[in-house]
């Protein structure tokens, strides 16, 4: 028999279990302790690497701070979504005192996605009636068409965004995008010109400019690296707004049909003030005609894109050259006998001034035979070089989109009878503003201006020399005579001297020769005469009045009593002081030093 043996087993083997009711051994463990040198260090090397984390983190964050703040403007983007490259930012236009012409404001469009539309025919039904011009068949049959997107309205307003809203349709959706506004309405309607939308998306629209100011500096306005500085014209809101008031009640006053007006600084050439009527809306800028004559519609500019025969205002031009050259002088005796024959045709005078007058009486009683005489001696050379020197030949280099369609009519040819007719503004057709620039050129002491719509920065160079600083004197003297004594007499407003001319020239016909009772109106002149600081043309298309027990038609009744109603509201507007009190003849002292010195 085979005696086994109890192993013997140590409690500490963990192999073997062990028997709860057999007491174990106590063991003891021995931690060794740590340098609190150690701990203190460990710990302080943690905080100073948390510490540089955090510095570090708001670094970063401060870093990119900056960097967004100092970054030029741009275009937000919008990931991949369309319309993400449309620029739809667009500066301002402002006056010359920086008053707003032209802004852009947040709109809101509306379109629709029919797959989303719970019931599309009454969508329609509840659309026509916010939106009277949709129709209701239309747009039912357009939203269960399966098309999946429809553009409905480029701008509404908040109280039609409520309204659609109202319908409850999850089809109709809202954009935001910029709209281009005119906050003064018609206000200088045809210099600013008007936009629509270019490229567009739910999201964004491109403004373009269409007309006016706004075509014509498209690419300026668009550019985001002018970070949105406004463009700043020469007009002024005040007296632009004087202008078309007083422009409108003459028309009306007048039975005019149209009416065109220009103020420009006969220095600078900057235009203080243009207006055409009838005007527009450039917030709802109207289609262009498709029937009828252009020049009717109210898109038409007729200060710019209006070329008409003028009349005698041309004269003044006439004796200028004729004082410059040394032909004549203010003195001078014209024989004006008449009827004067060129041919087969006769040149008379409006009424009988006599057989013989003087330089400055041809101008104060507006002569044509007395200036057609003094023509002759100019000559047609001399005549075509002297009115293309005045930029009357050419389109006007003024900043409007449509002024390098405006060209001057001359003849092909140029005979004698030409040179006698143009000589008083017949057989040459230009722009109320041609004119305006001609009268600043010769009357401004004799140097060439450029017209411009923006506000000049800083002292302006004086251009080519037309006349001599003299010969503008005397030629400020005559037009001043024409309303002391002559056929502008209504044109004078107590406490400013104003010096111009009349002109009535008979409309021609579409059908060949001319309207017997049909007139295009005109008066140009400058103020102060003394010291002319502006310039002022007024033209009405077809006006009459029952004055002094007859029909009128001529300018001294009816243009220059509206340029005098003009030049006594704008003076104080344009900081000019009247004199009450002249003192000593400006004129009569120039020219009797000038005649001295010579």
């Amino acid at each position: 028999m085979i005696r086994r043996r109890r192993a013997r087993v140590l409690a500490t083997d963990p192999f073997v279990p062990v028997n709860p009711t057999v007491p174990r051994p106590q063991t003891t463990v021995v931690v060794p302790r740590e340098n609190p040198e150690k701990v203190r260090s460990r710990a302080e090397r943690r905080l100073k690497f948390t510490t540089v984390c955090f510095v570090l983190g708001f670094a970063v964050i401060g870093l990119k701070m900056g960097t967004i703040a100092a970054t030029d403007a741009r275009e937000p983007a919008t990931g991949g979504l369309a319309g993400a490259d449309i620029v739809s930012a667009r500066a301002d236009i402002t006056d010359r005192e920086g008053r707003v012409l032209a802004t852009n404001v947040t709109a809101t469009a509306l379109y629709a996605q029919p797959r989303l539309m719970i019931n599309p025919l009454t969508a329609a039904e509840g659309l026509a009636q916010i939106f009277p011009d949709m129709e209701v068949e239309v747009w039912q049959k357009r939203f269960t068409s399966g098309s999946k997107f429809y553009w409905l309205k480029g701008n509404i307003s908040p109280e039609q965004q409520q309204a659609v809203h109202d319908l409850g349709e999850p089809g109709l959706l809202f954009g935001q995008r910029e709209m281009r506004v005119y906050p003064n309405g018609q206000l200088a309607g045809h210099i600013l010109g008007g936009a629509r939308y270019g490229q567009q998306d739910v999201r964004a629209a491109e403004i373009k400019g269409v007309a006016g100011v706004e075509a014509e500096f498209d690419d300026y306005l668009s550019d985001p690296a002018r970070e949105g500085a406004p463009l700043r014209l020469s007009i002024d809101v005040s007296v632009q707004t004087a202008m078309e008031r007083v422009l409108a009640s003459g028309m009306r006053l007048m039975s005019a049909k149209g009416a065109a007006g220009v103020l420009m600084d006969v220095n600078t050439g900057e235009i203080v003030s243009m207006a055409s009527l009838p005007d527009f809306d450039p917030n709802s800028r109207p289609a262009p005609p498709t029937e009828g004559t252009p020049g009717d519609s109210p898109l038409f500019n007729r200060a710019v894109q209006g070329v008409y025969e003028l009349g005698s205002v041309f004269k003044i031009l006439t004796i200028a050259q004729s004082l410059e050259l040394g032909l004549t002088n203010s003195g001078t005796i014209i024989d004006t006998s008449g009827p004067l024959r060129q041919g087969r045709f006769s040149i008379r005078d409006f009424d009988d001034y006599g057989d013989r007058l003087s330089v400055t009486d041809v101008i104060v009683k507006s002569s044509n035979i007395g200036t057609a005489r003094i023509a002759l001696e100019i000559g047609a050379e001399r005549q075509q070089s002297f009115l293309k020197s005045l930029g009357l030949f050419e389109s006007t280099p003024v900043e409007l989109a449509e002024a390098p369609g405006a060209h001057p009519l001359v003849p092909a040819r140029w005979p004698d009878i030409s040179t006698m007719t143009i000589s008083y503004g017949h057989g040459i057709s230009v722009s109320p503003l041609h004119l305006a620039t001609a009268y600043a050129s010769v009357l401004n002491g004799g140097t060439r201006v450029q017209p411009t719509l923006l506000a000049r920065e800083g002292p302006v160079e004086p251009g080519p020399r037309i006349v001599s600083s003299r010969v503008s004197a005397e030629a400020r003297n005559m037009l001043r005579q024409v309303v002391t004594r002559g056929t502008a007499s209504l044109a004078e407003v107590e406490g400013y001297q104003i010096g111009g001319k009349t002109g009535t020239a008979d409309k021609p016909s579409p059908a060949g020769g001319y309207y017997d009772d049909k007139t295009i109106s005109t008066f140009a002149g400058v103020f102060p005469a003394q010291d002319p600081k502006y310039v002022i043309v007024v033209t009405l298309d077809e006006p009459s009045i029952e004055a002094a027990g007859q029909l009128r038609r001529t300018a001294g009744w009816t243009a220059v009593p509206i340029a005098s109603e003009l030049v006594r509201r704008v003076a104080p507007l344009l900081g000019l002081r009247p004199d009450f009190d002249p003192g000593v003849d400006t004129f009569g002292e120039y020219l009797t030093q000038t005649a001295a010195q010579r």
